[in-house]
C-alpha cells in the first residue's frame, strides 16, 4: 500500500537537495536531472556544486552551511517553487565510548539532525502555504539500533527516523508527503573511513535508483539494499540478551 502520493513524473518539478556535493545526494540529483527535474543543489563545497551545474545544464547551485539557519531560510525563500526537498547532508566519524569526544558528538548532531530542523523551519511554511510537496530525510540503518563505532553517528540517525515518522503523522492530511531513506553501506567519502569489511556495499548510483523507485511506489521508508537492511531490521527486533552477543560476534568488538 502506498503511504505517499507516488512521485514518478519529475518533468518541471523543482527538487532541492541539501548535501548534494558528493555521494548519495549528488547521484540522486543527477538522476532527477536526467528525468527532467529542475534540480537545486546545496552544500558547503561551492566548487563541487559549480562542477555539478556545469555538467548538468539547467541545474542551480546554492552553496550554504546547513548549520546556519538564516542561510537555509534565505535559500528556501529564493526558490520560485518547491515540489520536493531532500535532506542528505551528513557527517560521520567512527567513535567508541572509550574515545569519547564531546566536540565530535556535537558536530554530528549539528550536521545530521539540527541541520534537518533548519531545513524544516525554512520549508514547512512554504509547503503548507502551497498545500503540496514532499520532504525526504536521509537517515541510515545505523539508526535502527546501537552499533560499535557509531556512538556519535547512530543516535543522530535514530533521531531522524523518529522525526520522519512524526512528520508523516502530522502532515499526511495536509497534502505534504514525507519519506524516510535508510541506506545500508554506500561507497561515499564517509564510508571510505571504515576499516572493516562493509557487507552488501553499493554505489551511489544504485542508491539513487533505489530512492527514485521508492518515491515512485509511494513508500514511506525507502531502505536498501534489501538483502542487508532486512537483516538489520531483524536484529533490531531481538531481545537485548540475544542482540548484544550477536552484534559482538558479527563485528568482533
Amino acid at each position: 500500500m502506498a503511504l505517499n502520493p507516488p512521485l514518478s513524473d519529475w518533468r518541471g518539478k523543482t527538487v532541492w537537495l541539501i548535501g548534494a556535493s558528493s555521494g548519495i545526494g549528488r547521484a540522486t540529483a543527477e538522476l532527477l536531472h536526467g528525468q527532467g527535474a529542475q534540480v537545486v543543489v546545496s552544500a558547503r563545497q561551492a566548487a563541487a556544486l559549480d562542477a555539478f551545474v556545469a555538467e548538468h545544464p539547467g541545474a542551480q547551485a546554492m552553496p550554504l552551511d546547513a548549520a546556519d539557519p538564516a542561510a537555509v531560510r534565505a535559500a528556501a525563500d529564493s526558490l520560485d517553487r518547491l515540489d520536493a526537498v531532500v535532506y542528505c547532508a551528513g557527517y560521520y566519524r567512527p567513535q567508541r565510548a572509550t574515545e569519547f569526544s564531546l566536540a565530535e558528538m556535537q558536530q554530528h548532531l549539528q550536521v545530521n539532525y539540527v541541520g534537518a530542523l533548519h531545513m524544516l523551519d525554512a520549508v514547512l511554511p512554504i509547503l503548507r502555504r502551497q498545500g503540496y510537496g514532499h520532504i525526504s530525510l536521509v537517515a541510515s540503518v545505523a539508526g535502527y539500533s546501537g552499533l560499535p563505532q557509531s556512538l556519535a553517528y547512530g543516535p543522530t540517525k535514530a533521531a531522524l527516523i523518529n522525526l520522519a515518522e512524526t512528520l508523516y503523522l502530522d502532515l499526511h492530511d495536509s497534502g505534504i508527503g514525507v519519506s524516510l531513506i535508510c541506506p545500508g553501506f554506500v561507497q561515499t567519502p564517509l564510508t571510505a573511513q571504515n576499516e572493516f569489511q562493509m557487507p552488501a556495499l553499493i554505489t551511489p548510483a544504485q542508491a539513487a535508483s533505489a530512492i527514485l523507485r521508492g518515491w515512485a511506489q509511494g513508500q514511506f521508508e525507502i531502505h536498501f539494499p534489501k538483502r542487508f537492511t532486512y537483516w538489520m531490521k531483524f536484529l533490531a527486533m531481538l531481545p537485548y540478551r540475544i542482540y548484544f552477543p550477536a552484534i559482538r560476534r558479527m563485528t568482533g568488538l
